[in-house]
Order: C-alpha cells, then sequence, then structure tokens
C-alpha cells in the first residue's frame, strides 16, 4: 500500500489543482489493447478507442491503431499508424467531421518496481496529418511528443503476479514540436492523470476500470476533462 501511494503522489503531481474547474467536460471512453508476440524478437500492438462527446451526448472519437514492435532486453520499439475519426455537434446544430492519419514512433523502456511491479517508460513521436471535410483549406501537418509513465501494482503480495486485484496508474504529457500555431498555439498540448481498479484474470489479460483528468490547453483557454474509462489489456 505504502508503493501504491508514493506512485499516485508521483502521478497526481502533474494534475492541475482545480480537477473541478468551471470549464469542465464529462465523458466516458472505452478501449481494448492487444500485444501478439510472433517471435522473442518481433511482434504486434492493435488498439482501439471509443470516446464520447461532452456529457455523454453522442460518439465523438474512434481511434483505430496498429503497430509493428521490435523487442530488444527490456525495451521495445515499435513503428505505427493510427486513423481517429472526430465528430463534432456546434452549437448552432451544424455537424462536422474531422478525420486524421498518424504515423508514429516510439520507445518502451521497462523498470521493476520490487518483486513483481513494473513502470513503464513509453516515448512516442506522432506525425499528424490532420484533414477537415467541410474546408479542404483546413488540413495541415503537425507533430507532437508524448511521454507516458504507467504501473499496475498488485493489492496483494506475491512473487508472481498472474491473477487477482490490482491498481493501475498513470500519467501522460503531450507536447507539440512542429506547427503548434496550427494546433493550439502553445508546446504544451495536454496532460492525462489516471487511476484504475482493475483484475488480472490470468497473466494474458487484465480488466480495469478508471477515472481519467485530462487538462487541455486550447488556442484561447484551457478545459478539464473528467473521463470514466473502461479498458481490456490482452497478451500473447
Amino acid at each position: 500500500m505504502k508503493k501504491i501511494l508514493i506512485l499516485l503522489s508521483l502521478i497526481t503531481l502533474f494534475v492541475p489543482c482545480k480537477l473541478f474547474a468551471q470549464n469542465s467536460r464529462f465523458s466516458g471512453w472505452v478501449g481494448v489493447f492487444h500485444t501478439q508476440k510472433f517471435s522473442p524478437k518481433w511482434g504486434a500492438s492493435f488498439d482501439a478507442q471509443f470516446r464520447s462527446a461532452n456529457h455523454y451526448d453522442y460518439l465523438q472519437n474512434v481511434l483505430l491503431r496498429p503497430s509493428v514492435n521490435y523487442y530488444f532486453g527490456n525495451k521495445m520499439a515499435a513503428l505505427g499508424y493510427a486513423y481517429i475519426a472526430t465528430n463534432n455537434h456546434l452549437d448552432n446544430g451544424t455537424e462536422t467531421f474531422r478525420p486524421e492519419s498518424r504515423i508514429w514512433e516510439q520507445l518502451i523502456i521497462n523498470t521493476k518496481i520490487g518483486r513483481v511491479s513494473t513502470l513503464q517508460h513509453r516515448f512516442r513521436l506522432e506525425q499528424r496529418f490532420l484533414g477537415n471535410t467541410t474546408s479542404k483549406n483546413d488540413n495541415y501537418f503537425a507533430q507532437r511528443l508524448r511521454y507516458f509513465a504507467r504501473a499496475v501494482v498488485p493489492l496483494k503480495k506475491t512473487d508472481a503476479f498472474s491473477k487477482g486485484a490490482f491498481v493501475g496508474l498513470q500519467n501522460e504529457v503531450f507536447a507539440n514540436v512542429q506547427n503548434s500555431n496550427k494546433v493550439n498555439k502553445h508546446f504544451f498540448d495536454q496532460n492525462r492523470a489516471y487511476v484504475a481498479l482493475g483484475y488480472r484474470l490470468h497473466k494474458k489479460a487484465d480488466v480495469e476500470f478508471g477515472y481519467l483528468n485530462q487538462f487541455v490547453q486550447q488556442a484561447t483557454g484551457t478545459y478539464f476533462n473528467h473521463v470514466l474509462q473502461a479498458a481490456v489489456y490482452t497478451r500473447f
């Protein structure tokens, strides 16, 4: 429990103090994350995510993200593609659609915490190709850097964590490194802090449900998105 409190404290250092500021949104995210190893060195990953609009009004985002992975030591390098469909309903009733394609590269480093817990560090660089179905002049290219840290901490002491309840803790910081004037006119893009209660069904599958606090920097202000998230993780 002491480890959990320490990790939670480190993560919440990134979370802005006014969690329920006046400009707040509330949404739900569902995700499925799968990793498949073909050999000791090679594998693939895929995740699909579905995210609601504010107050769960409609499906706002669909994200599909495959990758090819290369394993070496306690590290993994990956090259991937992502497609993100974004739907919006404006106040005047107009519906908009923005498709986005990404090419991305990442490096994951896993470090041990105690006997069974692992702290995962993930560095990802994204090349973003954003389009707009209503205006051809609004298409643009941008690059974004992301740093992600995640730990899974079993609730019971064990020498080999293959089944049981756990706490999942993670934080991710986003920074615009090219064409920030097109995105939100800021180097800092957003921060996502997350805490979840999960259950490891066996060593190859986890389910979890948690709360994610998303702090977003826009061109003219900021907002907090309070997200209830359900996720399934599988590893083969």
